[in-house]
């Protein structure tokens, strides 16, 4: 089964209209400053940070993929921090659930910032039971997170701004990290093929719309 049905079948009764992705680890900012990315990425303590792109000659491309990516993280952010805070969790999922989120929320936080005045609305979300059982929580935490890798791989080389594609690989890697700890948890293989294929973004949006999930 693909994780797109997957996906979808997680909960069949909501629909959304298309819209529109703890990066700061030292041995990560050595690797930006030896690719030449400079201190405009590189903030005190090594993390992450873009000049805002609002107003900026930035392709028009670039904000709706990064607003693309914005969308994904604030749902992924909502997801776990609703999940730390209803599910209460113990043991595994509960750790996944509270790192996890801490994670996704520095995301959404790094990709406002950068997009400034250009930046999505929040949307409003609704995931149902998802976050107050274990075991549909980490179902859940596995697709979305094998979704988001899957996104970020598709839309990723389409950036024209190195800095943007510096910045969405350092996530990516994250994402993908997730993907595999949830993975792990549910006691599944965390890398069950050598190749992964990427997502088109109308294939994401139509998976992410598939869960109800957004409301508004």
């Amino acid at each position: 089964m693909s994780d797109l049905l997957t996906l979808r079948e997680l909960d069949q009764d909501g629909a959304i209209e298309e819209t529109a992705a703890d990066a700061g680890l030292d041995t990560r900012a050595a690797f930006l400053r030896k690719a030449g990315v400079g201190a405009a990425l590189i903030g005190a303590g090594g993390i992450l940070t873009l000049p805002e792109l609002a107003g900026a000659a930035t392709p028009k491309s670039d904000v709706a993929i990064l607003n693309f990516a914005l969308t994904l993280e604030e749902l992924e952010a909502a997801f776990y921090t609703e999940a730390a805070s209803k599910g209460r969790f113990s043991g595994k999922p509960g750790q996944l659930a509270t790192v996890i989120g801490r994670h996704e929320r520095a995301h959404v936080a790094f990709l406002r910032k950068a997009l400034g005045k250009a930046a999505i609305k929040k949307p409003k979300f609704n995931f149902k039971d998802t976050t107050t059982d274990s075991t549909k929580f980490l179902q859940t935490a596995r697709v979305l997170e094998d979704t988001g890798v899957m996104a970020y791989a598709g839309q990723g080389p389409l950036l024209k701004t190195k800095a943007l594609v510096v910045a969405a690989l350092s996530i990516h890697s994250v994402e993908a990290r997730h993907a595999a700890w949830v993975r792990d948890v549910l006691g599944i293989p965390p890398a069950p093929a050598a190749f992964d294929a990427p997502k088109t973004k109308a294939q994401v949006l139509a998976a992410v719309k598939g869960t109800g999930f957004i409301v508004g």
